[in-house]
């Protein structure tokens, strides 16, 4: 129960990288590493109370230092596309790297997943860990230094809770989240489309077909996005 720390592993340049587990009351726990702040496990009971993993991930740390698809990451400055790699802040352009054809993607090629973060405070009561980082200014091109901090909570009710905090010394992006994909069946149980899936959206934002938003918010109503009722995801 509470908060407990173990090596992970190394990084190719050999820094060496922790593990956390935060375990509840009932033993269900979740796993996150101080390399990207990134969630590595998320172990729940499952209909017949076994514990199982229901977040994708890799084994060891050095898998996810490529981790193209972004297992568990924390995805910051930015996360999404911003077309053509540039946005503008009070008349002010700002390029950025374009690492997915013309646009740039979740901040890359080397967003806050690729960091090293710093544990700022844990609490065993809660089941949580805040870790914390400095984004210097001029940090893939985003403007103004922004100290940043992510809280990874897990509850007694099996929940895990994440939330993010921020403060910049200039006007900037903030669109922070995380990029774990979940199989409520278990890690390895093959797809998702028999789970049933409910999201309290009243709209949709299509996008298209390089993916960036096209500019309006949709109603979900008569459309496969409409999920404000439980229905199968497939």
């Amino acid at each position: 129960m509470g908060v407990t720390a173990k090596k992970f592993g190394n990084l190719t340049s050999g820094e060496e990288i922790t593990l956390y587990h935060l375990e509840n009351k009932s033993g269900a726990y979740a796993e996150v590493m101080d390399y990207g702040a990134i969630l590595v496990k998320l172990c729940v009971p499952d209909k017949d109370g076994e514990l199982t993993d229901v977040v994708l991930g890799y084994d060891d740390v050095q898998q996810y230092e490529v981790n193209g698809c972004f297992f568990g990451a924390i995805i910051g400055r930015s996360g999404n596309r911003i077309a053509g790699a540039r946005f503008s802040l009070y008349g002010q352009e700002y390029q950025l790297d374009k690492n997915e054809n013309d646009n740039n993607l979740h901040s890359g090629p080397n967003g806050f997943e690729k960091k090293i973060w710093t544990v700022k405070n844990t609490d065993s009561d809660k089941n949580a860990i805040t870790f914390s980082r400095i984004s210097p200014d001029g940090e893939n091109g985003f403007p103004g230094e922004f100290q940043v901090s992510v809280t990874y909570e897990f509850t007694e009710n099996n929940a895990l809770r994440i939330v993010y905090t921020g403060v910049c010394d200039q006007t900037t992006v903030a669109n922070m989240t995380n990029h774990s994909y979940f199989n409520l069946a278990g890690e390895g149980s093959g797809n998702v489309l028999d789970q049933y899936l409910t999201i309290h959206a009243q709209s949709y934002t299509p996008v298209r077909e390089d993916s960036i938003h096209q500019g309006e918010n949709v109603p979900v109503e008569g459309t496969p996005m409409d999920f404000r009722k439980e229905k199968q995801i497939g």
